[in-house]
Formats: C-alpha cells, structure tokens, sequence
C-alpha cells in the first residue's frame, strides 16, 4: 500500500503513486522502478524454484499490466509473454535504451474496455501502436466493457495462454 496523489494522497493499493490521468501525465518513475525490481525478485524466486523463464507469463489489471510491460520488455532472460489488461505503456522515453533482447518478440496480449472511465482506452490503442512501431508482436482486443474484465475477454486470455505456453 502507498499514499496516491490522485486519489488526495489515501492510502491504498498500488503498484506507484498517481498524479493525474492524462496522455502527458507525470510518471513515478522511482516508484515504478522499485516495483518493478519487486518483481523481478518474485521472477528470480520462480525459477530458483524451478520453473524456467520461458514458462513465465507477466500478466496484469491496470498498474499491474503497466509493470508487466515495464519489467518483461526489459527482463534479461526471454519470458513467455506479456498479458496486459486496460492498461498502458509507462517510461516509454527509456524503452529504447533498456529493451532486452531476450523479448524483443515476445507475445504480447493487450486488451481494453471501449467504455473504460479509469484507464481511457485511447491509451490502450497508442500503447499498441508504440509497441507495435518499436517491432513488438502485439495481440489487440478491445470489448464493450468498462475498468473490468468480462467472459469473452477471459475466454481470449485462456486461448492465448494455451498458445504460448503450448
């Protein structure tokens, strides 16, 4: 849990801290980092355990699915894909210079609510279209839903997990 500006500094869940929602929005860069190396240390205690890099999937709602993008597109070893739900593409800026090698083709599934209040969904499609523009493969699915997730949408995830993890 974390103090949230835009939400007048409460207290609650969240991955890094929020100012505004807004195309030009200033990022938390310090807390996405941190989350980010937050991950990468449940990553390396998976495959200290056992499981191999290449059977990891980073997936994630909103926050979740922008540290997904974050840490996956910069993580050393090659990742089974992205799954990244009513979200959007943080630091940008820096992707260039920190993109790993490894996921340079790694499967990415990114999908939208059309009616989404939170996370606008215009978003979601210029996040698309960078990745895409920066040589990603990336899977688009929009559907008339709001910041949730409905049957089809997790009907497309089970039929994108069985591919990439086939």
């Amino acid at each position: 849990t974390r103090p949230v500006a835009l939400n007048a500094g409460m207290v609650m869940r969240a991955w890094f801290d929020i100012t505004e929602i807004s195309r030009d929005q200033i990022e938390d860069e310090k807390g996405i980092r941190e989350s980010e190396c937050s991950i990468r240390d449940l990553i390396a205690r998976e495959t200290e355990s056992g499981v191999p890099p290449s059977r990891i999937v980073l997936a994630g709602f909103s926050q979740g699915g922008a540290l997904a993008f974050q840490t996956a597109l910069r993580h050393p070893d090659r990742l089974a894909g992205i799954l990244a739900l009513s979200t959007y593409l943080p630091l940008r800026g820096s992707l260039e210079a920190e993109a790993s090698e490894a996921n340079r083709d790694v499967p990415i599934f990114l999908a939208h609510g059309t009616e989404d209040p939170v996370v606008p969904t215009e978003y979601g499609r210029l996040s698309r279209r960078w990745l895409a523009d920066a040589g990603y493969p990336v899977e688009w699915h929009a559907y008339p839903m709001g910041h949730q997730v409905c049957l089809e949408e997790i009907e497309d995830i089970a039929a994108w997990l069985r591919r990439v993890l086939a």
